[in-house]
């Protein structure tokens, strides 16, 4: 591919690299330094005149070290004259804040969507956005994908007969009812009220699970607390076994070995949007790529060509 650039920040190096070999792109360098005040400096380390460049980086833990990192490396790629600038987003950790549920706070979601569009960026790459509204943040266009096809091959190989897919709260019900269409299942519903960041009530399950397989399905797991909570009820239900499945795997505070310990659960399905060390992996944890489909709907962009055609 010709005339395009790709760097990436320090988030997740390995899921640039995997997608520049799809690419069969090299990944570029970014030195990235810090001064003795703390403040942080980079610099591309490629030509990017009138080229199209794209810049990789997740907002993962330390998300602000990353989120400034990212800017910097658009106002780089802006002053370094690039045609276009392309931010890839596989995790957009301020996706979460998205409505204004109290008074007297921040919406981060619109803040953090407006700073990458004056840093310079011109368009986004995003995976599994948190809701459907934070599409609408951004000024620049905006490619939305998700990793329901990674997630549904992956589960197809099992028998599937006496299985339904179920959505730890209603705000999941319409990609839990997608997915379910895709492997031919029923669907249910937990219904949750968040009470904290990891407080949650979940008072019923809308929908027939008793004495069935259970694949839980979430656009993200942090601490799990939701999930734990759905489990509970799931066990009341007398449900045969369970499986995890979600995009982002943040697993923080111990929430995978949490989780993997949890009566009942067989498996623990998750997509590289964000690294996971190894030393944080246990055996029932399966890590999907999602560097095919990122880097196919970058080399779509590049040509001009449709990247909503991908789930057709």
């Amino acid at each position: 591919m010709r005339d395009i650039a790709v760097f990436s920040g320090t988030a997740h190096p390995d899921l640039a690299a995997e997608i520049c070999a799809h690419l069969d792109v090299p990944l570029h360098p970014v030195r990235v330094s810090r001064f003795a005040n703390d403040c942080l400096e980079v610099q591309l380390q490629a030509n990017c005149r009138e080229r199209d460049v794209f810049l990789i980086q997740p907002l993962v833990p330390p998300v602000q070290e990353h989120l400034v990192e990212l800017l910097l490396m658009i106002d780089a790629a802006r002053g370094a004259s690039a045609g276009r600038i392309t931010v890839v987003l596989p995790h957009y950790a301020y996706a979460r804040s998205d409505k204004k549920d109290a008074p007297r706070i921040s919406i981060g979601g619109r803040l953090v969507a407006d700073l990458l569009t004056s840093a310079g960026a011109h368009r986004v790459l995003a995976m599994t956005l948190h809701s459907p509204q934070v599409h609408g943040f951004f000024s620049v266009p905006v490619d939305h994908l998700h990793a329901l096809r990674e997630l549904a091959a992956h589960f197809r190989g099992r028998d599937l007969s006496n299985t339904v897919v179920v959505s730890p709260d209603l705000g999941n019900a319409k990609e839990a009812a997608a997915f379910a269409r895709m492997l031919g299942t029923p669907v249910a519903a937990g219904a949750k009220q968040r009470y904290s960041d990891d407080r949650v009530q979940i008072s019923t399950i809308i929908g027939d699970v008793a004495d069935r397989d259970v694949i839980v399905l979430d656009d993200e797991i942090a601490k799990g607390s939701t999930v734990i909570e759905l489990m509970s009820h799931l066990r009341e239900r007398q449900v045969r076994s369970i499986r995890l499945a979600c995009t982002h795997g943040l697993f923080s505070s111990g929430a995978l070995k949490r989780l993997s310990e949890q009566d009942g659960v067989l498996e623990i399905v998750c997509t590289n949007t964000v690294p996971i060390p190894e030393e944080k992996r246990v055996p029932k944890l399966e890590v999907l790529s999602v560097a095919p489909a990122l880097a196919e709907a970058m080399r779509r962009i590049h040509n001009g060509e449709s990247v909503s055609a991908l789930f057709g």
